[in-house]
């Protein structure tokens, strides 16, 4: 990256913290909007106990995570099979199309009534909800990624004799790849979102969303604020990593276009 990239990125943040820092000087009013350097002292002593408890940053941030990877996970293993089959099967696309355009609409949040209905407070309600997010943006983008494949790589692959097997495998997996990856991408996206707005349910101790609500409680904005920089953080370090995957292995893609 060369320089002149490098300032073009950073300088809308920079902006943002020293019109942030204006605006805490003028309110002065920390529960209204905490000064830079108070949100920078919990994000530097992330590790040491906060709010007179044992909790810390770290802890939080890592029962989080956890939540989010394998509510992802699950949504990902459920929904790049079922859109595969979607895009590519006709029957199957009409048999689910009107129940998951249906569903599809509803926001996670409102799913929390019924989660905690059928899973009861924990865990269970948590990643059921996380699922839901991640579940929806993965299968849509999958079956957009199948029914893109040009019917003449399908066609050729019949010709030559392959199989039913063998087209989905050497074709139309790989070609639809691309999209699916944008998918797992917004759906990490999503998935954070709704980690955080999870942890808010009642039953939860831990976690960023948890975090920040009972930061919230004791007016604490500064350890709100660095939480949700923490979340950012982490929601950009996974969109970039899903970013190089899909810049270093479908390059082919773009030179189509």
């Amino acid at each position: 990256m060369n320089i002149k990239k490098l300032i073009v990125k950073i300088s809308l943040p920079i902006v943002g913290l020293i019109a942030w820092e204006v605006s805490a000087i003028t309110i002065n009013n920390p529960v209204i909007l905490p000064p830079v350097d108070s949100v920078l002292n919990v994000l530097i002593h992330f590790q040491e106990p906060i709010l007179g408890t044992g909790i810390n940053l770290l802890n939080n941030t890592i029962v989080s995570i956890k939540r989010v990877l394998l509510g992802f996970i699950i949504a990902a293993l459920v929904s790049v099979p079922i859109g595969i089959f979607m895009g590519y099967f006709s029957f199957i696309s009409d048999l689910f199309d009107v129940l998951i355009e249906l569903v599809r609409p509803i926001p996670p949040l409102a799913w929390v009534p019924l989660a905690l209905a059928w899973f009861g407070i924990g865990e269970a309600s948590m990643l059921f909800i996380i699922f839901i997010g991640a579940f929806f943006p993965i299968l849509i983008n999958t079956i957009s990624g199948v029914k893109g494949v040009p019917k003449i790589w399908v066609e050729s692959s019949q010709t030559l004799g392959a199989t039913e097997k063998d087209i989905l495998l050497k074709v139309i997996i790989p070609a639809s790849s691309p999209s699916i990856l944008t998918g797992l991408r917004v759906g990490a996206g999503i998935a954070w979102m709704c980690v955080v707005a999870a942890e808010m349910l009642p039953g939860s101790d831990a976690g960023l969303g948890y975090l920040i609500m009972y930061a919230y409680s004791l007016s604490r904005m500064d350890i709100v604020v660095a939480s949700m920089i923490i979340i950012g953080i982490i929601g950009l370090t996974l969109d970039r990593g899903l970013r190089f995957i899909e810049d270093k292995y479908f390059k082919w893609k773009v030179m189509m276009k």
